[in-house]
């Protein structure tokens, strides 16, 4: 989740301040004033225009039932056990032909041939009422009506499951979303708000908000959209967030769109409805052709002044943490083209950081003409609205835990302002970092902080706030002790994959639900694991620059989840491999190390997939080599020992170019290499993979999507006397 930049949680009216307070506010409201003069020539309108009530748009058309936007279902994995079924994420391949959303485990059907509850739509009659009795031969219908009966369900239904409901305004995996701060922004949320109404001197149709890691942007973004809302003229919006799974994905885009407008408008709703069904792969088709047929074509046959959504507002934040920047940009051509023709009725409020490929597409001859912008920088004529905030923030402290209103000092609040720096990021985390209920109580934490500025204040320098922002993380991490602070780490790493949900998490590192939320816990200051179990669960993250911080090794250095940390992991995992598969004979006798302790409710040839799953993903990490040592002991595992102990619910597929990628060049072809069957009488004539050499060799089964990798999945002698490099899985 991108975090509270610049907000809170809820709207709070401002609390009368201690006597200290009025004097920081006297101190900051004076000292910057020459800044603040200039971020309001920046920002047009520095009053919210009063925005006028206007009772929603009806429609006497017959609407179809709209499925409400709900978690959908996931591949999961079978444990060989009395194990709740945990589910598992679809895997997300960056690589030329990635794995569709059906690689898993034990997978679920494709959505489209899910089950769907909704009732069939009940098409009237065509050309009046039908005659008393219709003779067909031998039978009589009377009063016919013919039903259209849809096994896949409803379009809209499929619609829903190709969007990205997580990422709307008011989804539930938001709640409590970013918003800005009662009496904060308001120059930014009247100038969005106003450009929305056709009252502002921007006419252009796309308003594109850009400025750097931190400084509110989604705060703003869902503080206006909360604005629009009563005065019915937001339509869309999404929420992109990197960090998350079910939040980036470009092919979800204009169908998350179409989604939202067919849920406010039933005439929209019903011809998208029948497209969906006439055409069930549409959704899965190119960008610019989900466009085309979920948006332009079914506004062409829409009365837009009667539906109410002429110069309604689309909003797209954090563009940026949309995966792939080549979509990024193709989002915005796609846009840009349809304002430049009118060939849909919005308006397109986007923010993101100022990204160079956005940056060049933006300026480009073709969305330059249609685009305003708006700068959104780092500023200290922010602090008074920052002072305001924190203010607030401990009041409530205050009265939580019955401190006196003397606490904090005009001293420490002014530190604390000084530090913030204008970015709102670091000082929303400062607050929930001493708010955090696993700790000695908000004095202790908050002295934990002063001393840490106090200690950085040599380090950081002053046109860097990111520099402090990073020793802020450092901190947090440091006060995890050792020993949770390793399987933290590893929680992280995992997570970064985004191919493993936590419930595979918890199984490669046999975590129990307490032990996980336990592990979680020491970050909530950068997270939430919202979930009551496993199947449910899903880490939020406030502000994707913490997932940042701990993979780039420059910035996290010791504390970094990649590069040796990944390393030696990924050597421990290969030891207790060769251990295993040296104890151990099949799936149902999986021998571990003597000194193992699993959890009571997990089955030892579970731990041994998630383990073995756990490996392979670790080997296919772009940019983090095997040296020749760690090459050689993997060469020497039994591969076929190794793929027999897979239970026969198991499928997991591996990028095997990838994993070539890693290996040292004149080694590789002892791990993987594509080749002849060596089978003896397989006729096949195809190259396939095949894993080891000498004695170790072994033929896996061949992945169902691509040509690029193999599948963990059990080999033993496949049916139907076909070999098993012929079987697709």
């Amino acid at each position: 989740m991108k975090g509270p930049t610049g907000c809170v949680s809820s709207y709070i009216h401002p609390h009368a301040m201690p006597g200290h307070s009025h004097k920081i506010f006297a101190k900051f409201f004076g000292h910057h004033d020459r800044a603040a003069n200039s971020t309001r020539s920046e920002v047009s309108a520095l009053q919210l225009t009063p925005l006028p009530l206007q009772a929603p748009v009806s429609s006497s058309l017959t609407s179809l039932p709209l499925p409400q936007p709900t978690q959908l279902l996931q591949p999961v994995i079978s444990p060989p056990s009395t194990v709740p079924t945990p589910a598992l994420r679809n895997l997300n391949l960056e690589s030329p032909n990635p794995a569709p959303p059906t690689s898993s485990i034990n997978p679920a059907p494709p959505a489209s041939s899910l089950p769907l509850t909704s009732s069939p739509a009940v098409l009237p009659p065509i050309g009046g009422s039908p005659p008393p009795h219709v003779h067909a031969h031998d039978f009589v219908l009377n009063n016919p009506q013919f039903n259209h009966f849809s096994s896949g369900g409803s379009g809209i239904e499929r619609l829903l499951k190709h969007s990205m409901p997580d990422a709307f305004h008011n989804s539930s995996a938001r709640y409590p979303p970013p918003k800005c701060h009662l009496g904060t922004r308001q120059d930014y949320i009247a100038l969005v708000t106003d450009w929305a109404l056709g009252v502002s001197d921007r006419k252009e149709p796309i308003l594109w908000m850009r400025g750097p890691f931190g400084v509110g942007k989604s705060a703003v973004a869902q503080s206006c959209a909360e604005a629009l809302v009563p005065i019915s003229k937001l339509t869309a919006t999404l929420f992109f967030s990197r960090s998350n799974a079910n939040r980036d994905d470009p092919r979800c885009v204009f169908t998350s769109i179409a989604y939202q407008v067919a849920a406010t408008c039933p005439s929209f709703r019903e011809i998208v409805d029948r497209r969906m069904i006439d055409d069930p792969a549409l959704a899965t088709k190119s960008l610019s052709t989900q466009f085309e047929d979920l948006l332009v074509h079914p506004f062409g046959r829409v009365d837009i002044v009667q539906s109410g959504l002429d110069g309604c507002v689309v909003i797209i934040d954090g563009l940026d943490e949309c995966r792939g920047t080549a979509a990024q940009c193709e989002i915005i051509q796609i846009i840009a083209a349809s304002a430049r023709k009118r060939t849909t009725p919005f308006r397109w409020f986007i923010t993101s950081r100022p990204e160079d490929a956005i940056i060049r597409t933006m300026n480009s001859v073709a969305v330059s003409s249609v685009h305003s912008r708006i700068e959104l920088p780092v500023s200290r004529a922010i602090d008074h609205e920052i002072l305001t905030y924190l203010t607030d923030e401990f009041k409530k402290i205050q009265e939580s835990y019955g401190l006196p209103e003397s606490w904090p000092s005009e001293e420490a609040l002014a530190l604390l302002v000084e530090h913030g720096a204008g970015l709102w990021i670091y000082v929303a985390t400062m607050i929930r970092f001493i708010k955090d209920e696993n700790s000695y109580g908000p004095k202790d934490q908050l002295q934990i902080v002063l001393e840490f500025m106090k200690d950085v204040s040599d380090k950081a320098w002053a046109d860097n706030p990111l520099a402090e922002m990073d020793f802020f993380y450092t901190l947090i991490m440091q006060r995890i002790p050792l020993k949770l602070r390793i399987t933290v780490r590893k929680i992280l790493l995992l997570h970064s994959f985004r191919s493993l949900n936590l419930a595979g998490i918890a199984g490669s590192l046999d975590l129990s639900v307490e032990q996980l939320r336990r592990a979680c816990a020491s970050i909530q200051s950068v997270m939430e694991l919202p979930g009551s179990h496993l199947g449910s669960m899903r880490i939020n993250f406030y502000h994707a620059s913490f997932l940042d911080f701990m993979k780039d090794p420059q910035r996290s250095k010791e504390l970094c989840i990649y590069g040796d940390f990944l390393i030696e992991w990924r050597r421990e995992l290969l030891v207790w491999l060769h251990e295993v598969c040296s104890r151990s004979t099949d799936s149902s006798h999986i021998m571990f190390p003597s000194d193992a302790i699993l959890l009571e409710d997990r089955s030892r040839a579970y731990h041994y997939t998630r383990v073995l799953i756990c490996f392979w993903e670790l080997c296919q990490v772009p940019g983090h080599q095997l040296d020749s040592q760690t090459t050689m002991s993997v060469a020497e595992l039994p591969f076929n020992k190794m793929l027999r102990l897979v239970p026969g619910n198991t499928r997991w597929p591996v990028v095997a170019t990838r994993v070539r990628d890693n290996l040292p060049t004149n080694l590789r072809d002892k791990i993987i290499r594509t080749g002849k069957c060596p089978i003896p009488g397989c006729t096949n004539t195809e190259k396939i993979w095949i894993l080891g050499h000498g004695e170790n060799e072994s033929v896996p089964k061949r992945q169902r999507w691509g040509k690029e990798g193999f599948e963990l999945v059990n080999n033993e002698d496949s049916p139907n006397g076909k070999c098993i490099c012929q079987v697709q899985y």
